[in-house]
């Protein structure tokens, strides 16, 4: 026990918990999904139809990509009142969040069913992510450095490679618009658990520049992060507040030559300091940084060339008090080159290749520390009277295990001209991570990537009174890796299998904006040991949010629901974590043109519940905000 307790100190120190080397299990999955349901739409008719450029790896309207996708916007930021991006991703059409003990802790994002480390994520086109553990450590990223986030469900390995098994998430850091001059915004709050949030900005805009600057910071006193005991959650028991505190900031700018030649730079840098629980562990400094920018330019008219490179940086250093225990630093290089050619209106295609090198620099000793992988695209993406078609197809070449071909193929059909039918087919792969392959004592140097096949079937409408959407998926990926608690080493498994439903509404009702969906997740282990047929942990079967917002005159009130289902904490399923339902109030008060109060009261029944055993969630708390932008 007392190896375990180690592996699993080192493996949360590192970003991953030993829970996630039981990511082995596929989980079926009907879950319906809209074509962008993060946004409540400001009027009754036509509803917004945002342009979503993940999807494709080219701009497309919403209404007209082929995807099960939702795009969350900086205003759906600002109204929600969202502090952290696991408290705005929560509850979103096939999003499922597991936190460990609050804000700046461990957080873990599944879509899907699928697994932590089966989600692509960039940054402003830079791929991010920890090389050892596979996950991208959501809990560091600030809210107020984004301007839109961009969630693509499904498949997406034939444009993106490795990882994208269960989907993309792509955010976008904020960038200057809105005419010429400067820009000044601000913002300050507090609340509960002792927690203060402030931000300051600065944009603008010419007529071909833009530029954006900003900075913030966060505190807060924090709760006891974990309940455990010295055998079971966070393997001690330390009834204390955990705080955590962040001071993050951004810069971002761009300009358009006389020729068409347009460049774009971006910076994010995130610092934090995060107190928990554990044996080994207990508090973790982190850093967080991307680097990167792009250069897009059109040779003729029908051709134009994207060049995207990049770093981004995730460092994390680990005590147990003001005991230096392990140093886990790891970057990553991406470079990607794009060409998209129109050969008309209604046809266009693409080609391209990508570059990707991770390196590990830690005080444990990993066999290999470094590896690359090539990757060559292309995409076609056609319209023929009322049919839609999007082909695609890429050939990735990694360092250490070969060739690997993927490909994509979607269809779409108008029925009238606000209904549409669409069918998807995908497969994917996934390299294991290093932690998976050669953390010492805890690795498994023979593991084989994972693979999938996904089918996806779904209807959407977009009418007079509302938007609308139904999908349905079905998932199987074979060598799974999943943790053998026998002999504390992961191991590939036959196959696991996700089936689901997404239902996903918007609509307007006597001035109440209604935005609401709908997710019945059937999670299946399809090993070949005493767990086939359970449930995969940490997946709730049933989930259901509800947001509702309006607006009169200078105020503005707004409620959001969240009900989940119950879901099991271990492979065995016999740890279980009670279903629990969560509800939300928000108000506004818009002093003038420029500044405006927010307040909000989340979980106000004080409900008790947990996503990952032990570990504590808040409880009824408060915060209020003042807020100035142009």
């Amino acid at each position: 026990m007392e190896q375990y307790n180690r592996f699993a100190a080192i493996m949360a120190a590192s970003g991953v918990r030993a829970a996630e080397f039981l990511p082995g299990m596929v989980i079926m999955t009907l879950v319906a999904a809209d074509a962008a349901a993060g946004s409540i739409p400001q009027n009754n008719y036509p509803f917004e139809k945002p342009i979503i450029v993940t999807a494709a790896r080219t701009a497309q309207s919403a209404d007209v990509s082929l995807a099960s996708a939702t795009v969350i916007t900086r205003e759906d930021i600002e109204r929600q009142q969202s502090r952290s991006i696991q408290d705005l991703l929560r509850g979103v059409t096939g999003v499922s969040i597991m936190n460990h003990g609050g804000p700046g802790k461990s957080t873990f994002v599944q879509m899907r069913g699928t697994e932590s480390d089966h989600i692509m994520v960039m940054i402003d086109g830079i791929r991010v992510g920890s090389v050892t553990s596979g996950t991208t450590a959501f809990e560091n990223i600030p809210l107020e450095q984004i301007e839109r986030i961009e969630i693509v469900r499904g498949p997406r390995s034939s444009l993106y490679g490795s990882e994208a098994i269960g989907g993309v998430i792509q955010i976008f850091t904020r960038k200057g618009s809105g005419g010429s001059g400067f820009s000044p915004s601000f913002s300050f709050g507090g609340g509960s658990y002792g927690t203060l949030n402030g931000s300051v900005g600065l944009s603008g805009s010419s007529e071909r520049g833009w530029f954006n600057l900003t900075a913030s910071g966060i505190g807060t006193k924090g709760f006891n992060a974990c309940t455990g005991s010295d055998t079971a959650g966070c393997f001690t028991v330390e009834p204390d507040r955990d705080g955590y505190r962040n001071v993050a900031g951004s810069a971002r700018a761009g300009y358009r030559f006389e020729n068409g030649l347009e460049l774009d730079a971006n910076f994010m840098h995130s610092a934090g300091r995060a107190h928990y629980d554990g044996s080994f562990v207990n508090v973790s400094e982190t850093l967080q940084q991307v680097f990167g920018g792009s250069a897009r330019y059109s040779p003729l008219d029908f051709w134009r060339v994207n060049l995207t490179a990049g770093r981004s940086r995730e460092d994390s250093d680990n005590f147990l008090e003001r005991l230096f225990m392990s140093r886990f630093n790891t970057t990553r290089d991406t470079v990607s080159l794009q060409n998209d050619f129109t050969i008309n209106p209604n046809h266009q295609l693409t080609v391209g290749m990508d570059y990707l090198h991770d390196h590990i620099d830690s005080s444990e000793v990993f066999t290999k520390t470094s590896r690359a992988n090539w990757g060559a695209f292309s995409q076609y993406l056609a319209t023929v009277e009322r049919h839609r078609a999007q082909l695609s197809l890429r050939y990735d070449d990694n360092q250490q295990f070969g060739s690997w071909v993927t490909g994509g193929a979607g269809w779409g059909y108008a029925i009238t001209d606000r209904i549409s039918l669409t069918a998807n087919f995908g497969s994917a792969f996934k390299a294991p991570t290093f932690n998976e392959l050669y953390f010492p004592g805890f690795s498994n140097p023979d593991l084989r990537p994972e693979e999938s096949r996904s089918f996806e079937f779904g209807t959407r409408g977009n009418m007079a009174w509302g938007k609308w959407s139904l999908n349905v998926y079905d998932t199987r990926i074979d060598n799974m890796i999943a943790f053998d608690a026998n002999t504390f080493l992961p191991a590939n498994i036959a196959q696991a299998h996700i089936r689901g439903l997404e239902a996903v509404l918007s609509t307007t009702i006597r001035g109440w904006l209604l935005n609401g969906n709908l997710t019945f997740l059937d999670p299946e282990n399809r090993s070949a040991d005493a767990s086939r047929g359970n449930i995969l942990p940490r997946r709730a079967e049933q989930s259901f949010r509800l947001d509702i917002d309006r607006e009169f005159g200078r105020y503005r009130i707004g409620a959001m629901f969240l009900a989940e289902g119950e879901r099991f904490d271990d492979l065995g399923n016999t740890r279980k974590l009670d279903s629990y339902v969560k509800f939300d109030l928000r108000a506004e008060y818009i002093l003038n043109k420029h500044w405006r109060l927010q307040g909000r009261i989340e979980n106000l029944f004080d409900k008790h519940y947990e996503t990952a055993a032990f570990f504590n969630q808040p409880g009824r708390n408060f915060f209020a905000m003042i807020r100035y932008q142009p």
